[in-house]
């Protein structure tokens, strides 16, 4: 089994990022916004927990964000915590793996108070590039609403 050492080590640079968010999570909204980022990506502990900071020039209040993850190597599975700083605290982690080139994390949160599933997904990573999308589920994961996208391309 793979510890999952190194699955981040794709992120270790600087980053482009492009943002598209849903205007409205979870109210059946088909309206998108876009806006530039920045990202620096970094592996710690040698590769079983990773960091990125972010630059987010969103067009209702730019902001900075962080991410921070730590693997299991006994079960190759890798927490993520998100860090905003328009909030106090940790976001709930994320929890899940890379398989076939696609890491898929899964995790429980609220949203306008009520509880939610969030999955995050990166996909299409290459050397210059990668993505990562949020969707979240207000019915138990049956149906999920992809509301956030960030297309990376490495600087």
């Amino acid at each position: 089994m793979h510890d999952g050492r190194h699955d981040f080590a794709f992120q270790t640079g600087d980053w482009r990022v492009r943002h598209r968010k849903l205007s409205e999570r979870l109210a059946g909204s088909a309206d998108w916004f876009e806006f530039d980022g920045t990202c620096r990506g970094w592996e710690l502990i040698g590769g079983a927990g990773n960091v990125d900071d972010h630059w987010l020039d969103d067009p209702h209040g730019a902001y900075a964000a962080a991410t921070v993850r730590r693997t299991d190597p006994a079960t190759g599975l890798w927490s993520i915590w998100w860090l905003d700083s328009r909030f106090p605290g940790l976001a709930p982690p994320l929890q899940g793996r890379f398989e076939g080139g696609v890491g898929t994390f899964f995790g429980r949160d609220e949203h306008a108070g009520k509880p939610i599933g969030i999955r995050f997904i990166w996909s299409a990573i290459t050397e210059s590039g990668a993505r990562w999308e949020q969707a979240f589920s207000a019915d138990g994961g049956a149906t999920w609403e992809v509301n956030w996208v960030m297309e990376f391309t490495r600087v």
